[in-house]
């Protein structure tokens, strides 16, 4: 019977973070509302709110929701990377790239930044944050596996050079969404070659 209950509260939410990512796509973050979203999930505006506090939380979890499907894709990756340090940078960073913009659009990125920063010490910004951080450590430990495997030169500190990666692609991520006519490929490209002098530099293995 629990079983059923959490099948049918993960449904609910499931409905209402697809339904709120449309509204949010069709007519803008600011001029959704909580009814309009209820009503294209099927459920009633009290049980939203038994699930979401107002807007913000709603965003805040179709982050989450697209950050949690990222990191599981980029577990794979980095459990078998390619044996290359600036492919597999490429590979894990351009999957994170590739699913940023399933759910959410540029505004409802730019929005949702813009809560995190405004409203620090708030439950949805500290969720935020923490999202960065569960990304961060995922680079990081891609950096640690091609270290374990020879790829990456043994004194390297993967943790700060983990960190300078993910920063760099977090800061362009930025930069991509405030530029609505900016394309992925441009993004990638960019992000691409910046990482590429800093893998060389690491790598173990010298591509001649």
């Amino acid at each position: 019977m629990a079983g059923l209950r959490a099948k049918q509260k993960a449904d609910k939410t499931r409905r209402i973070l697809e339904s709120a990512t449309t509204l949010f796509r069709d007519q803008g973050y600011d001029s959704a509302r909580i009814e309009d979203i209820a009503e294209m999930a099927e459920v009633s505006v009290g049980t939203l709110y038994n699930y979401y506090q107002n807007k913000g939380d709603i965003l805040v979890a179709t982050v989450a929701m697209e950050v949690t499907e990222v990191l599981e894709a980029g577990a794979r990756i980095v459990a078998n990377p390619p044996l290359n340090v600036a492919e597999a940078l490429r590979t894990l960073i351009e999957q994170y790239y590739d699913h940023s913009l399933y759910y959410l659009s540029k505004e409802m990125w730019r929005t949702a930044m813009a809560i995190s920063i405004q409203q620090p010490d708030t439950p949805l910004s500290r969720r935020y944050t923490e999202l960065d951080g569960q990304l961060c450590a995922q680079v990081v430990q891609l950096i640690e596996t091609l270290q374990v495997r020879g790829v990456v030169h043994a004194g390297v500190d993967v943790k700060a050079m983990g960190e300078v990666f993910f920063n760099n692609l977090n800061m362009m991520f930025i930069e991509f969404c405030k530029v609505d006519a900016m394309p992925l490929e441009d993004l990638k490209t960019r992000v691409n070659a910046q990482h590429a002098p800093i893998a060389t530099l690491i790598s173990s293995i010298k591509i001649v």
